[in-house]
């Protein structure tokens, strides 16, 4: 009997040079899918998206606008890869940090490639734009979270936006805010023994920096007919499953507010405690995160084709 499968989708951040070309060589489906994503999406990245993935050549593939799409294409190119090369069973239920949840959203039939690919499009332009509007960045906090928030009220001054961006797993908490709040997050830390490592991104994700860009994907999501999921889908903003009535107020208030990934894997784990689980390419960021959370769970990961 085939296993029932739980598939887990990457956000920003498992991007990197080289992505999803083995499975483009490996794989006609998955090559199809890139080859859909280059005709889609035209010149509008100046060069064609699988170009980017698989060479890099301007060095660009860490830009939000560049790399939320090219994720998103990769992780539905792997899987329809793993599909094609004899991957069995019945998707269950599917859930995906920050932009992986649209991914998600994607593989359980609420809009199609297309209209994802350009809704992703739209979110990491947005989100660019309000990056470079106003100076801002993250710090992520090894600690357990009453450490990491307990920092965070003492670091912020005044009128300072210094809030919890990313609750990714037990022991790390990342902090999103203005440069100098996180600057103080930093000396806090270090004076108690609490490791703070600074994070190299575009601007403060997951704050109220992030503003502009959730007016913006309101719109943009209004425009797109949303359907039912066929499968349960988790919420990051709730670390719940979605309701389909709310599926585009919880990706416009993902963008300002907190991702619960650690809760929503949690409550994963013991409702889908017998189910084979799968993160899709392009890293295996999420499976180490899963190991901190809990070791009940194993997930494989698939960057490349077996």
């Amino acid at each position: 009997m085939a296993d029932s499968l739980v598939l887990l989708c990457p956000g920003q951040g498992a991007q990197k040079a080289g992505m999803g070309k083995a499975w483009f060589d490996a794989s006609p489906a998955a090559q199809a899918i890139f080859e859909e994503a280059d005709v889609i999406l035209g010149g509008t990245l100046g060069l064609p998206l699988s170009e980017i993935c698989f060479n890099d050549p301007n060095g660009e593939i860490n830009k939000t606008n560049i790399s939320q799409p090219a994720i998103y294409t990769c992780s539905v190119a792997s899987w329809h890869g793993l599909r094609e090369q004899g991957l069995e069973g019945e998707v269950v239920a599917t859930a995906g940090l920050s932009l992986g949840e649209y991914t998600a959203l994607h593989l359980a039939g609420v809009f199609s490639f297309e209209e994802g690919l350009r809704l992703v499009v739209e979110r990491g332009q947005r989100m660019q734009t309000a990056a470079e509007a106003e100076t801002s960045t993250m710090i992520a906090v090894m600690g357990d979270d009453e450490t990491a928030l307990a920092l965070c009220d003492e670091a912020k001054e005044g009128d300072e936006i210094l809030v919890a961006a990313n609750f990714n797993a037990p022991g790390q908490t990342v902090l999103s805010g203005s440069v100098a709040a996180c600057d103080r997050v930093a000396t806090l830390a270090e004076s108690r023994g609490v490791r703070a490592t600074p994070l190299s991104v575009a601007g403060a994700f997951h704050s109220p920096f992030m503003a502009s860009a959730a007016e913006g994907m309101r719109v943009a999501l209004s425009e797109v007919a949303l359907q039912a999921p066929k499968i349960d889908v988790w919420s990051n903003v709730t670390a719940e499953l979605h309701d389909s009535s709310t599926i585009a107020d919880c990706l416009v208030k993902q963008i300002t507010d907190s991702v619960r990934w650690s809760q929503s894997c949690s409550a994963m784990a013991k409702r889908y405690d017998s189910c084979s689980w799968h993160e899709l390419a392009p890293s295996g960021v999420l499976r180490g995160l899963m190991r901190r959370i809990t070791r009940e769970v194993k997930v494989e990961a698939h960057n490349e084709p077996n």
